[in-house]
């Protein structure tokens, strides 16, 4: 299981179509996290401001339509990741089937992420 973090109107604009974020276009790639407390440190490096809610996707790597691939971070990994640390990176959009669950970021009063909940 992968991970990959989405505002929830960016998930929610084509629900009928594969899931293709700028990233895509600019890099190449949809950006993924292996675990949870990646996903989590990657929310406060990249995420803190982004519109709300905010979403983790879970990826089950096994039903993805295109090539995912766990690379190095470039230049480095965020802060509060290990040196060494891969990142599956997706060459290609994210196929809805592949998403076997959608959970949200849970915040604290400084707005830093503590948690991954199910929606309710």
């Amino acid at each position: 299981m992968i991970y990959h973090v989405v505002p929830l109107a960016d998930w929610d604009a084509a629900p009928d179509s594969a899931y293709a974020p700028a990233s895509l276009a600019d890099e190449g790639f949809v950006h993924c996290s292996p675990d949870v407390a990646t996903t989590l440190a990657v929310v406060d490096a990249f995420y803190r401001d982004a519109p709300r809610p905010l979403l983790a996707l879970l990826v089950d790597e096994s039903r993805l339509t295109a090539e995912c691939v766990f690379e190095a971070a470039a230049p480095a990994p965020p802060p509060g990741v290990a040196a060494g640390t891969l990142f599956p990176h997706v060459f290609g959009p994210l196929n809805r089937d592949a998403v076997t669950g959608v959970l949200e970021v849970a915040w604290d009063a400084d707005g830093r992420a503590t948690g991954l909940t199910e929606r309710g």
